[in-house]
Parts: C-alpha cells; structure tokens; sequence
C-alpha cells in the first residue's frame, strides 16, 4: 500500500471549496494514479475521520507556447478528489 501523505497532494484553497466545507465536503489536490479507494483509505488514515463518498476529476494541463521560440509544451495533468465526510467529521486543517 502506498503512504497516504504520498497519496494526498495538498488541500484545494477556493472560494468554492470553501463554500463546500460548510457540508462536509472537502476538495484535494491527488496523485494522478491514486484511485477512489485509495483517497479514502488516505483521509481515514491521516485525519481520523468517516469518509461516505469520494469524487474524482481529472483536470487535462494547459498547452503553452514559448514566446520567443514558438515551442509547445504542457503543463502537467492534475487530478482532484471531492471527499464527503460523515455529519460531524471536520478537518482541523481547514478551520480558521
């Protein structure tokens, strides 16, 4: 099994996400290879915390060009997890 704190990029910092922590609902940045039960089993792990539901989105990076040069790259493929906890369960890290 991987680490979850491997698993668990960093938290999403967003008006709708925080929006969203008023119903338990929580938004991460992932690893691209993590899978729904893997994101779960992370949460739990780190925080301590019922998880009910798990999202999942992949997000395509942008394709850029360079100025001077005309040549075209990319920046990198992100995936996002929407993490629904049970009525209750809250983050610390979240809370202001």
């Amino acid at each position: 099994m991987k680490d979850p704190r491997d698993i668990i990029i960093q938290p999403v910092v967003s008006e709708k996400s925080y929006g969203l922590i008023e119903q338990d609902v929580y938004t991460f940045q992932v690893h691209v290879d993590a899978t729904k039960p893997e994101i779960h089993d992370a949460i739990e792990a780190i925080w301590g915390v019922k998880v009910l539901k798990v999202n999942t989105l992949n997000r395509k990076g942008k394709v850029t060009r360079t100025r001077n040069t005309n040549r075209h790259g990319q920046r990198p493929n992100t995936k996002r997890a929407i993490v629904t906890l049970a009525a209750g369960s809250k983050i610390p890290l979240f809370e202001s």
